[in-house]
């Protein structure tokens, strides 16, 4: 029966066309391991790595420079965590395991991580943002551990651009809300 290649992730499945697609027993017995999947000596994975590593000190350069929680070596580690996770995932299809869980599992544990970084204090949340950059780099290490590195890439420089510019309307804003009228006296009103 002939094959079909199916698959990304550094995974290429041959799927026998004569048995339904994608069934489990199918991906077993048809699989083929594509060389360079997670394999450090071949260039592919260093490909990954560098992007994951390039992705998060892009987010965390921000972070540190404004002296939030999750700098430059934090926000490295989660899009490399991720990344590595989400490859090991698309092996376990190799066994006919599930990569969307690894997916569902990621969001779930980073969601965690991202709540401990938020703290209350005096009837304040604070770390709301970080907590949601922390979500974002993970989000960000899956797009390099799918092999989508230009899209890592934007999205990463979009995060920066975010945090940046939404500070930048924010301070306009304040200053707005401060503006001729912030003493309260309306004397040229009438």
């Amino acid at each position: 029966m002939p094959c079909r290649d199916i698959g990304r992730m550094g995974v290429t499945l041959r799927i026998v066309t004569g048995r339904r697609r994608g069934s489990a027993r199918c991906a077993r017995e048809c699989a083929t391991k594509e060389v360079g999947d997670i394999n450090a000596f071949e260039l592919p994975f260093w490909v990954a790595v560098g992007t994951a590593v390039f992705c998060g000190a892009i987010v965390g350069f921000e972070r540190q420079m404004r002296g939030k929680p999750a700098g430059i070596r934090t926000s490295i580690l989660i899009c490399l965590g991720t990344m590595v996770f989400v490859r090991l995932g698309g092996l376990m299809a190799l066994e006919g395991g599930d990569p969307g869980r690894v997916l569902a599992q990621v969001v779930t544990g980073i969601g965690f991580i991202g709540a401990g970084v938020m703290l209350a204090r005096e009837g304040l949340v604070r770390g709301v943002t970080s907590a949601a950059v922390i979500w974002m780099l993970a989000a960000i290490g899956c797009v390099v551990g799918l092999e989508r590195y230009a899209a890592a890439i934007v999205l990463a420089v979009v995060t920066v651009a975010l945090l940046i510019g939404v500070e930048l309307v924010e301070r306009l804003l304040r200053s707005l809300r401060g503006g001729d009228y912030s003493s309260g006296d309306h004397s040229d009103d009438r």
